[in-house]
């Protein structure tokens, strides 16, 4: 006879109750960058409880909502939000803090357990250790940027036309004011997937991005574009009939000419973060 299989969200009571969570700050140098990574992590031995993402869905059709209406109530699209309930597109450990506590406002008075909402992002079911994302910063004289998951493709591209934030991610402030005199504000931060533009760029770097300069000023920078629909981290050159042409790095990928309109400049490579 076979024994009861605990659903998902009783896992996440039996782990939740009277264990609380606490917040470690961790500094780490990179080969070309101070990155300030602010992250929780859990106090003691805890048993593991699955991905978030199906966490997240558990929670949801507990309170009878549907992707899209959770989504409108979010006021996001709904391809955003299904993508955190995507373990293929959401592979982060937590969901963001910001996300996190919209979401308990909206499915708390649909029935789900506030504790458990707050557990997505790590948070302890009191809320007493919790700091917010913007004060860590502040104190470690930082700024935050937003991570996009779904990326720019270094590989074929990745459709961007509706891509989500999953995260703020702690950066120097010095280090930043290096790069560009630009705003934060304007500043975001991508993972690109591929190798096409090897050596230059490798699987998984970490690219800044300035959505300021978004004009071509000088021949064969390293930009973000998209083209066709996708999105790619390529370098640009104009040419003489007032066409582009879309390089890679990789010389096993051919040059593209992009004409008419068919290719828009999102923002310029400011710098690329890669660990070793």
């Amino acid at each position: 006879m076979l024994g009861h299989r605990p659903h998902p969200t009783e896992l996440v009571e039996k782990r939740l109750h009277g264990e609380g969570l606490c917040d470690n700050v961790v500094q780490k140098a990179t080969i070309k960058s101070h990155i300030l990574c602010a992250r929780f992590s859990s106090q003691g031995h805890m048993p593991e409880l699955g991905p978030v993402t199906a966490r997240l869905k558990a929670l949801r059709e507990r309170t009878g909502m549907t992707v899209r209406g959770l989504a409108e109530a979010l006021h996001m699209p709904a391809s955003s939000y299904a993508a955190y309930e995507d373990p293929k597109k959401f592979k982060k450990p937590l969901l963001p803090v910001p996300l996190t506590m919209k979401l308990a406002d909206i499915l708390v008075e649909k029935g789900a357990p506030r504790e458990l909402i707050l557990g997505l992002a790590g948070i302890s079911p009191s809320g007493d250790l919790m700091v917010e994302p913007a004060d860590l910063a502040e104190q470690l004289d930082a700024v935050l940027l937003d991570e996009v998951e779904v990326g720019y493709s270094m590989g074929g591209g990745s459709d961007i036309a509706d891509f989500p934030v999953i995260q703020q991610v702690p950066f120097s402030r010095a280090w930043l004011s290096s790069l560009t005199s630009s705003p934060a504000s304007s500043l975001f931060v991508a993972r690109g997937d591929g190798d096409s533009m090897m050596p230059t760029l490798l699987d998984q770097d970490i690219v800044i991005i300035d959505r300021s300069q978004n004009m071509m000023r000088q021949q064969d920078r390293i930009w973000a574009v998209v083209y066709g629909g996708f999105g790619m981290i390529k370098r640009l050159r104009a040419l003489p009939d007032g066409s582009v042409q879309i390089n890679s790095d990789n010389p096993a990928v051919s040059p593209i000419i992009a004409v008419d309109g068919e290719a828009f400049i999102v923002g310029r490579v400011v710098a690329i973060v890669r660990r070793i």
